[in-house]
């Protein structure tokens, strides 16, 4: 089956009429949906991005309380961003969206622009949230393309291919382009992603209360759970990393993690990649390695627990460990900026999700008996990272 014969005029307007009379009855009353103003859909478009609605919803609300406009947001410190974002993953996008910000201020008088073209020259918008934000907040006539339409009009159209490529996105994005109504293109787009969303999922999809069954081709002839085709399965690495919590007169150090590094520009407790697997070898590496990283010598390592997560093609056994200050060893110009911090200021750095879980230790569990005593033996020439 072809675009072009799927999408002749009277098939076209019976598709609308069943989608937005769906659309109408079971769409969700969601906190971005309630304004067009194009700022608050550009943030939850950037939000929803490889995130879940029911986790983005919280989210959303305190970003925008706390940066309510454009100017707002890129007046704001990164790292103030970055804490609001925190623990929803993907952190670039945060990043993006606050140098996206800063630039729209500078070239485009503090509006999004309303051209595809000038629109998709800021950080982290490519076509997709481009054509969102063009169709919902201006009623553009822009199609979308993201997870569950894809999904949709892959089973809609009975496309057998694989839709990452070239040839299925071409495909793909030409039925999303001639679906388009004429007016109110945001709302009929909206109602694509609600029913990829809650209807045609991507496992033991609802057909039976699909409102557009009717022209499905993978329902007629029951290729629902075929189509699409498969992604190739990711190839995970195992990897395993300690991180160090120093304690030094009550504080504790963080380092901002850097531009190259796993979460660049969030704050984590000193980390390093760990080989040793003898207990008697692993104390000496994790000191040589928190010293080069920090310049910091730390001794007396007692091991906290173990959390296992996932970072992207990445399973991680994260060693957690406490270790009273010795000294500071060196001064290091490739150091990234570092911080001893009391308990009760972590709350205001933005950390990973494990270097949360860390930080809910320190509140939590204060040193053994005598090393709060023992990490405050200071070589009076080295105050590099003193308080």
């Amino acid at each position: 089956m072809s675009v072009s014969s799927l999408t002749d005029t009277r098939w076209r307007s019976n598709f609308r009429r069943r989608l937005r009379a769906w659309y109408k009855r079971q769409a969700r009353d969601l906190p971005w949906r309630r304004s067009r103003e194009p700022y608050q859909v550009w943030i939850s478009e950037i939000m929803l991005q490889q995130t879940q609605v029911s986790t983005v919803r919280p989210y959303f609300q305190r970003f925008i309380r706390s940066f309510p406009n454009i100017a707002s947001l890129a007046a704001a410190d990164e790292q103030d961003v970055l804490r609001h974002w925190e623990g929803l993953g993907y952190y670039r996008r945060a990043r993006q969206l606050h140098r996206a910000a800063q630039q729209v201020v500078a070239e485009f008088g503090g509006q999004l622009p309303r051209e595809p073209d000038r629109l998709r020259t800021l950080p982290g918008i490519g076509p997709y949230t481009a054509g969102a934000i063009l169709s919902i907040a201006f009623d553009a006539r822009e199609p979308i393309l993201e997870a569950n339409t894809t999904r949709l009009l892959a089973r809609l159209l009975a496309y057998r291919g694989d839709v990452g490529s070239a040839a299925g996105q071409r495909t793909l994005w030409a039925l999303a382009a001639a679906l388009l109504p004429r007016k109110d293109v945001g709302r009929f787009n909206q109602a694509l992603m609600e029913l990829g969303s809650l209807v045609c999922k991507p496992r033991a999809p609802a057909c039976n209360a699909c409102p557009v069954r009717t022209w499905c081709g993978s329902a007629a002839h029951g290729l629902q759970d075929q189509i699409p085709k498969a992604a190739r399965k990711t190839a995970y690495e195992e990897i395993r990393e300690a991180a160090v919590i120093i304690r030094r007169r009550g504080r504790v150090l963080l380092r901002r993690c850097g531009p190259d590094e796993r979460w660049s520009g969030l704050w984590d407790f000193p980390r390093v990649p760990l080989s040793a697997g003898d207990p008697a070898a692993l104390a000496g590496e994790l000191t040589r390695k928190v010293h080069r990283l920090t310049g910091v010598i730390a001794a007396e390592h007692r091991h906290l627990k173990t959390i296992k997560h996932g970072v992207t093609r990445f399973r991680i056994t994260l060693e957690c460990f406490e270790a009273a200050y010795v000294e500071n060893a060196a001064s290091q110009p490739h150091i990234s900026p570092q911080k001893w911090l009391w308990p009760k200021q972590l709350p205001s750095y933005p950390l990973n999700s494990t270097g949360r879980k860390l930080a809910g230790l320190v509140a939590g569990h204060p040193p053994p008996a005598g090393q709060a005593a023992r990490g405050q033996r200071t070589n009076p020439r080295r105050r590099a990272y003193a308080p």
